[in-house]
């Protein structure tokens, strides 16, 4: 069982900047109030309209739902960002 406070869906074009800035507290006042700082799941492509539709549905979908989009690919919950970006 994992214990989630807060689920955030973004788009950047530098996944690396984002995650280091939610990490260091320096991202919007969301991530600092939630303490946004674990990559559990990510997606890339390289067309902003796909990437801010994508991002839409996944903001609509249940809770429910985005946790097993995430168990799908990451079931142990690990911080990707440290496998990718050390």
């Amino acid at each position: 069982m994992h214990l989630i406070q807060c689920l955030y869906t973004g788009v950047t074009n530098n996944l690396e900047r984002q995650v280091l800035e939610h990490k260091n507290g320096q991202g919007g006042e969301f991530t600092k109030k939630f303490k946004i700082f674990k990559l559990v799941f990510w997606e890339s492509g390289t067309d902003i309209n796909s990437a801010i539709a994508r991002e839409k549905q996944i903001k609509g979908g249940s809770r429910k739902n985005k946790i097993e989009l995430i168990n799908s690919i990451n079931p142990e919950w690990k911080d990707l960002s440290l496998e990718y970006f050390g």
